[in-house]
């Protein structure tokens, strides 16, 4: 039982991280970038990190489209940073400003898995535009610099705006700390509200190089769901024999497994 129940899980595992992963978040940003056009027609857009009832915006709202026409980059920015968000793409760091207004915005991408957003942006080199739409309008940043953990922060003009790109440092799925690009804003930027968060209050699980806790119990649930499974399968491999217990249990083995692995990568840092 045991090996049956690794064997399903490692094989999962991996295929959630990669092709399925991949395949989620394409079908995500989709899906993200048309509600997000509809709602820049519509005025209706948001322009800050609360709803019109002074709430936080619900996570994975678009806030933001992004592109980075030196690596191809072309993404959708949901709102937040927790492990949930970034599998269908990069999130805004929900303790700083909107893109293009006064201050600092950051938004954090994958480097690997789930398509890898920002698996790139290591290659983005000083003077690099980025190229952001909101709500109040289109922006353009200035890359200054890439920087890991200990490096120099460049300094942020008076009166101006910066964008930050968080994601993993090191190897693919092997990560080593947190890389960081800064571009400045060219032009003015806007007024924007106070973010609804600070750093002091934001969830540890919206932090860089953090999973997310919060659905351990619908990962228990899925687990003991694939444990019934497998018993149910060795049964049969001893009852029915080998070949009917194939064809009746890995379909619905495969399944519970993926869905018990779509689960467990929530608990993986978030940049990965």
């Amino acid at each position: 039982m045991v090996a049956v129940l690794v064997c399903v899980l490692s094989a999962t595992f991996f295929l959630q991280l990669t092709v399925i992963g991949s395949f989620q978040e394409r079908a995500a940003q989709r899906q993200a970038f048309d509600h997000f056009r509809e709602q820049l027609a519509f005025g209706t857009a948001p322009t800050s990190g609360t709803d019109e009832l002074g709430q936080p915006l619900a996570l994975g709202t678009p806030i933001a489209y992004l592109e980075i026409p030196n690596i191809g980059v072309k993404q959708v920015v949901g709102e937040g940073t927790t492990a949930g968000v970034l599998l269908d793409g990069p999130g805004h760091e929900r303790d700083t400003v909107f893109p293009g207004q006064f201050g600092t915005s950051v938004i954090m991408g994958r480097r690997a898995a789930f398509g890898g957003a920002f698996g790139r942006i290591s290659s983005l080199a000083v003077g690099d535009q980025l190229n952001i739409t909101t709500a109040q309008g289109i922006f353009i940043y200035e890359v200054v610099g890439v920087r890991q953990e200990g490096d120099v922060i460049p300094a942020v003009p008076a009166g101006s705006a910066r964008l930050i790109l968080v994601t993993a440092a090191g190897s693919a799925f092997v990560p080593n700390g947190v890389l960081r690009v800064d571009a400045n804003l060219v032009g003015t930027p806007v007024v924007g509200a106070t973010p609804p968060f600070r750093p002091a209050t934001l969830a540890a699980s919206e932090r860089a190089m953090h999973g997310d806790t919060s659905t351990l119990f619908v990962l228990a649930l899925w687990l003991q769901a694939l444990l019934l499974l497998s018993i149910a399968a060795i049964w049969a491999w001893h009852r029915w024999g080998h070949a009917q217990a194939w064809v009746v249990f890995l379909p619905p083995l495969l399944l519970v497994g993926l869905a018990t692995s779509g689960e467990a990568v929530r608990l993986l840092p978030n940049l990965l």
